[in-house]
């Protein structure tokens, strides 16, 4: 409850020329604005696109309505996000957007409000690119076997791309949102599958998928331990997504890594890898810069900035193609209800000298 209160007393603001008080003298947050630093600044891949959480599962939900995301989208395009990317349609039986087939289908939730058509509209009205994720029903995360996914997500593509993406302008690729690590039961062939159908029915958007690598910080969200002693090796690693990629590289068209189940002494090895093989199939490398803390055992809160930059200057270092991020708005954003991730915006613009 301490931490709850806390946060709703007070909202950072960039812009805030508030008054510190430091001894000798009274220094505005202005003087602050570009502290000296023992690192270049700006040497790393910035972030330009962000995945909207809106089902949430594992991270309290902020229950925003229109209002606050179109702040939200403001505060995204000032640091220079131009890619927004809907993490999920739907998980089990929440969705965000009025579903016949999956009411029908699966007993989903109505919701309150048409969440894809907002967040649709606010694309363009803020001049961004809008990515829709597809559908999770739960069953391979209770099976281990992707292929569940796909039957459901045939029609919500027909759905989606009917009602939606094709009037809309900001309607710009598609997100394939089964997550895996290794080879995974079915993952070649539903990967497949939904890709191919997401480009058939919208002329050949792009799109892409986001794995996480099976490193010693791969833990479940709902235990105490933040590591594991069983962890991939670089080598076999490779080896598996060589495999991946070689069955799905002509129907999807970027590999979005999530950085934070490795060490950071380790992201120069594993980037190198995914870079070389992306380029060897012809794919996008995009780096999933996650922007909270695995390193704790409370889960999750905004990451500590010097980490973001380590992921981020190795992403540079490795040659990669975009960087995006999970997710702004709850570790990023100025509103958010964590009062760090103000702070963590503010970090990240002193970094890259965004005015």
């Amino acid at each position: 409850m301490a931490i709850g209160s806390a946060t709703l007393l007070a909202a950072p603001t960039v812009s805030s020329a508030a008054e510190v008080a430091m001894p000798g003298k009274v220094v505005t947050s202005r003087d602050l604005a570009t502290p000296p630093t023992v690192t270049p600044r700006g040497n790393a891949l910035p972030i330009t696109g962000t995945f909207l959480d809106e089902i949430s599962h594992d991270i309290p939900h902020q229950n925003w309505g229109e209002a606050e995301w179109d702040a939200d989208f403001a505060h995204m395009k000032r640091m220079g996000i131009d890619t927004v990317i809907m993490i999920r349609s739907g998980y089990r039986k929440f969705i965000t957007y009025p579903s016949a087939y999956l009411e029908a289908k699966r007993g989903c939730y109505r919701p309150h409000v048409d969440l894809l058509d907002m967040y649709l509209r606010l694309a363009d009205k803020h001049g961004m690119k809008f990515w829709f994720g597809l559908y999770d029903s739960g069953r391979y995360w209770d099976t281990g076997d992707m292929s569940w996914e796909v039957e459901d997500n045939m029609h919500v593509i027909d759905e989606v791309w009917e009602r939606y993406g094709s009037r809309h302008e900001s309607f710009g690729g598609w997100y394939i949102s089964g997550e895996i690590s290794r080879a995974t039961k079915g993952a070649i062939e539903s990967f497949h599958a939904m890709g191919k159908q997401c480009k058939d029915v919208s002329g050949g958007l792009p799109t892409f998928i986001s794995p996480w690598i099976d490193g010693k910080k791969a833990v479940a969200a709902a235990g105490a331990a933040i590591t594991k002693e069983e962890a991939v090796s670089v080598e076999e690693h490779e080896r598996e997504w060589n495999e991946i990629f070689d069955g799905i590289h002509d129907v999807v068209d970027a590999c979005a890594f999530q950085d934070g189940h490795i060490d950071y002494d380790e992201l120069d090895a594993f980037f190198e890898v995914n870079k070389r093989l992306a380029d060897r199939y012809g794919m996008q490398c995009w780096t999933n810069a996650e922007s909270f803390d695995r390193d704790m055992p409370i889960k999750f809160f905004p990451i500590k900035f010097e980490k973001l930059r380590l992921k981020l200057e190795a992403a540079k270092r490795a040659g990669y193609d975009r960087a995006i991020t999970f997710e702004f708005s709850h570790f990023m954003s100025p509103q958010s209800a964590y009062r760090q991730a103000g702070h963590l915006y503010n970090r990240y613009m002193e970094y890259f000298d965004i005015h």
